[in-house]
């Protein structure tokens, strides 16, 4: 490949794998843009973005701007952007010689917006991929460069689907790149009337709504974790707290959730049955995976080893 002069400008692990394949096809990175050092973790203490610290850890040139559109951008011949967080100007994008590129982890028009690798998990869909595009006015609305397609597993989580994407990301920018220093690359607009938005998540988002079906609730589950993740108080039949756990990965069971325990049955929503299976209202959740707070991950037959998961117990929410 022609070697290229690259600004790259991202944040997230997202684009990490990208970073790293550009580097390593022998593209010079003339600079690498980023968010400010933000406090994280106990002690609060500032700490660099996941690109950032990429950057210091391999000598690369590094800004941490509040503002992109402020900074004097060095000559280039591409601008690669992926999840930033900052709206780029017009002027910014049309910068480097070949203009600039952004990764986007959906299939295009489908789940434009800040969460869309979420948003294929709980929209139900059984694949997705990812879209390279050009920068645009409206967000994730630009012209098609290329696009992959990937399955979702049955029980695949938001941050596993994350992590595959970001992979199978690097191959496909890489692709346009070589597209677009050989004249071959093609531009597709985007069919509006196809256009699905992937709003930010929230903690309000995770609690479960009880009523809706099993498979809703286990794509809830899974596509809630790891952020903002679906925490849940784990009491007992008279309401005392037993435990705090964030639900990791779930699947519909069948048949319907049955109950013996008068109890458990009267519990109604939430409530561990017969089968230690979840009832809702329209079925039953099998709980997979569970984490526990302060741990790690760990399958609910481990989790059972060595704590309470009793029918009557119920699963109550905490935003």
């Amino acid at each position: 490949m022609t070697p290229l002069r690259v600004i790259f400008a991202g944040s997230g692990e997202f684009g990490l794998p990208t970073l790293r394949a550009v580097l390593d096809a022998g593209h010079q990175l003339l600079q690498v843009y980023t968010q400010p050092d933000r406090p994280a973790g106990r002690g609060r203490k500032l700490t660099p973005t996941p690109i950032g610290q990429f950057a210091i850890d391999q000598g690369l040139p590094l800004i941490r701007t509040q503002d992109i559109n402020r900074e004097s951008l060095p000559p280039a011949d591409l601008l690669v952007v992926i999840a930033f967080g900052q709206k780029i100007a017009p002027e910014v994008a049309s910068h480097a010689r070949l203009g600039s590129v952004n990764l986007h982890s959906s299939r295009l028009p489908r789940w434009r917006g800040a969460a869309p690798i979420n948003w294929a998990i709980l929209g139900g869909d059984a694949q997705t991929g990812n879209s390279v595009i050009r920068l645009a006015d409206r967000m994730d609305a630009g012209a098609v460069l290329a696009m992959s397609q990937l399955s979702i597993g049955e029980l695949e989580t938001a941050g596993e689907l994350h992590d595959r994407l970001a992979v199978d990301g690097a191959s496909l920018m890489l692709r346009v790149m070589q597209e677009l220093v050989t004249g071959t690359a093609v531009e597709a607009l985007q069919d509006e009337s196809k256009a699905t938005r992937a709003l930010k998540l929230t903690r309000e988002m995770t609690k479960i709504d009880w009523t809706k079906s099993g498979d809703e609730i286990a794509r809830h589950i899974r596509g809630m974790y790891p952020w903002p993740g679906c925490r849940v108080r784990l009491v007992d039949r008279h309401g005392a707290e037993v435990d705090r756990l964030t639900l990791v990965r779930a699947r519909a069971a069948s048949p319907m959730c049955e109950t013996a325990d008068v109890a458990a049955r009267a519990a109604e929503w939430g409530a561990i049955g017969s089968d230690l299976h979840v009832c809702a209202t329209a079925g039953a959740i099998e709980i997979i995976d569970v984490q526990p707070e302060g741990k790690r991950p760990m399958s609910l037959d481990a989790y059972q080893n060595g704590h309470r998961w009793e029918v009557g117990m119920r699963l109550e929410s905490i935003a």
